[in-house]
């Protein structure tokens, strides 16, 4: 029996808007703490700052259109997110200080977190059930390709122009992401699955509890990547390796892009323990490996494996959030594991940063490999025993 289609005109929409925001994200991200020290003056606590509360700003975003996009509608929702996301992008060219610097990358953040919520939900709605998990693997690569072209455009274009030209191109890329969303269709939930308004306050109307042991995992794993993202180049510099270390994220990328399209179709024949569990070792063997390195060989090596590993458990894990919810319940579900996602990635260098006085970068990473190592028990408790439950009754 042939596979229901995957790759649709508006599979490949969303997740072509889903790559130019994230690429945005990533691109600014690199060269926004520059921009304000030279800019503004800014100290090293207010440059980190202007990099870091874009993040803070998307997990409000999330929280706010989690339980909104449905009553919203899911594909008015990606047109607010986007219209909102220009404007907050064009406020990178009102230069009138540091407070306001940060207000704008607030807005941008909260922007973002509205838009990729919905691009999620979306993407999540319209694959087919029982393609789910390749589904989410390919469209979380968009993200995979983003991490790795944004901040080398981003990089490159600080050493080569200005920052207003930089800000440009982001408006650009955000006017060409709502000019192609007009065109992608998004089936309307029908009105058995809708729920009614809920008075009061309620944690389920911004939290999808379903998702929650599945997230908790995410939290863990992204907390311990985070580490990679904001202290690898000053490791590189430690260790005399920076020259290799501008490589390791394209080799992170390729890892993830080769590995994505088997490790989907595993999730969907065999279930997320076949996929998490190796990771799991993936993840802790390159963080481990990261943390010993003293060679160019090593360092890449180690971006393969934890390429394989984390790149691999984030698709799986947003796929878990979104199989274990009922369908009208997906846009709470998308947003929930983006918050614990986010939470970990935003979070975790600045609570790691307090460690670093006392332990060496190397040391760091050896010790967080050994973190991963455990929360695979954590794991195994929270969904892999249920997974293995269920994977043995359908074989009986």
């Amino acid at each position: 029996m042939n596979k229901p289609k995957l790759w649709t005109k508006d599979f490949i929409i969303v997740s072509g808007v889903n790559f130019l925001l994230t690429m945005v994200f990533y691109l600014l991200i690199v060269i926004i703490g520059i921009y304000a020290a030279d800019e503004y003056h800014a100290t090293a606590s207010q440059a980190g700052l202007v990099t870091g509360i874009f993040i803070v700003g998307t997990l409000f975003g999330r929280l706010f259109i989690g339980r909104l996009i449905d009553s919203i509608g899911r594909k008015r929702t990606l047109f607010l997110g986007l219209i909102l996301y220009l404007l907050a992008t064009s406020l990178y060219f009102i230069q009138i200080g540091i407070t306001f610097l940060l207000i704008t990358r607030l807005l941008h953040g909260i922007t973002l977190g509205i838009a990729s919520t919905a691009t999620g939900t979306i993407v999540a709605q319209i694959i087919p059930a029982e393609r789910k998990g390749e589904g989410i693997g390919y469209f979380s690569m968009s993200a995979t390709l983003a991490t790795a072209i944004g901040p080398f455009i981003g990089l490159y274009m600080s050493q080569n122009t200005s920052a207003q030209v930089i800000f440009s191109l982001c408006l650009v890329l955000g006017i060409i992401s709502l000019i192609t969303a007009i065109f992608v269709y998004v089936p309307d939930l029908e009105k058995s699955v809708k729920t009614t308004e809920i008075k009061g306050f309620k944690l389920s109307q911004f939290i999808e509890p379903k998702a929650v042991p599945i997230a908790i995992i995410t939290l863990v794993v992204s907390f311990c990547y985070s580490s990679i993202l904001s202290f690898i180049n000053f490791y590189a510099i430690e260790i005399d390796l920076v020259s290799a270390a501008s490589f390791f994220f394209l080799v992170y990328s390729v890892a993830v892009l080769i590995s994505r399209p088997f490790t989907g179709r595993l999730l969907d024949a065999k279930g997320a323990n076949y996929v998490m569990y190796p990771a799991f070792i993936l993840f802790t063997v390159g963080l481990l490996l990261l943390g010993t390195a003293h060679n160019s060989m090593t360092l890449l090596l180690s971006g393969v494996l934890i390429g394989l590993g984390f790149g691999n458990m984030q698709s799986c894990t947003q796929a878990i959030a979104v199989k274990l919810t009922p369908p009208h319940r997906i846009g709470l579900a998308t947003s929930t594991f983006f918050i614990f996602l986010d939470a970990g990635l935003g979070f975790g260098p600045y609570l790691l940063g307090f460690f670093i006085p006392y332990t060496s970068y190397g040391t760091l990473y050896e010790i967080l490999g050994i973190v991963v190592l455990v929360s695979t028990a954590l794991y195994f408790m929270l969904h892999g025993k249920k997974e293995k439950a269920s994977i043995n009754a359908l074989a009986r």
